[in-house]
């Protein structure tokens, strides 16, 4: 299966990029579609890590403020993982240890991919790559962020027990997070397995 990009137009530039797209595509059953377009968001391609101290069955979340979740009944306080933007010249590994210390104040130890996914194919380029890391949580800080890029974070270390009642009564409520902790439940008896190599 093939596609044309017949001309691409950039609708608006800023925080983020919106793209027009003009395609075409072979059909499953032979041909191709007329040219259509479509508007896609440029958003980059990020990485997140779910945080985990084995040694005291230990998870932790960060806690702040999301524009985008202002409409929803909930609060848009959002409980996540710790993630970034993939910047020029970074691999999501150097990401995520990069904001572990960032967003959380603590160091990650050791890391093993959970998977990587399509945000919403759509509408948005968006790609994510998803990690558990090991911590010490005894080293990690209350409250943390960058005060240049208007960061105010609040951490959470709460037992597995606790992240899984968090899941199941919808506390939890962007797509990371689900996933990142029901790959972590179905999981959970292998995890002194997860980081032997």
């Amino acid at each position: 299966m093939q596609y044309k990009i017949i001309k691409k137009e950039n609708i608006y530039s800023g925080f983020f990029k919106l793209n027009k797209y003009h395609l075409s595509n072979q059909l499953f059953q032979g041909g191709w579609s007329g040219h259509y377009t479509r508007e896609i968001f440029e958003r980059g391609h990020a990485a997140a890590v779910l945080l985990y101290d084995k040694n005291r069955d230990k998870l932790i979340f960060v806690e702040q403020f999301r524009p985008g979740a202002i409409k929803t009944e909930s609060s848009p306080w959002l409980i996540e993982l710790v993630a970034g933007m993939i910047e020029k010249d970074e691999n999501p590994e150097q990401v995520v240890m990069r904001e572990a210390v960032e967003e959380a104040g603590g160091t990650i130890l050791r890391l093993q991919k959970i998977c990587e996914y399509l945000v919403s194919p759509g509408g948005s380029t968006e790609r994510i790559w998803l990690y558990l890391g090991e911590v010490d949580s005894l080293n990690v800080a209350k409250h943390a962020g960058l005060e240049s890029e208007n960061e105010d974070i609040k951490i959470h270390c709460i037992s597995s027990s606790t992240a899984f009642h968090w899941l199941e009564q919808g506390r939890l409520n962007n797509a990371m997070s689900i996933i990142a902790v029901q790959w972590f439940k179905l999981n959970y008896s292998k995890r002194d397995q997860f980081w032997l190599s």
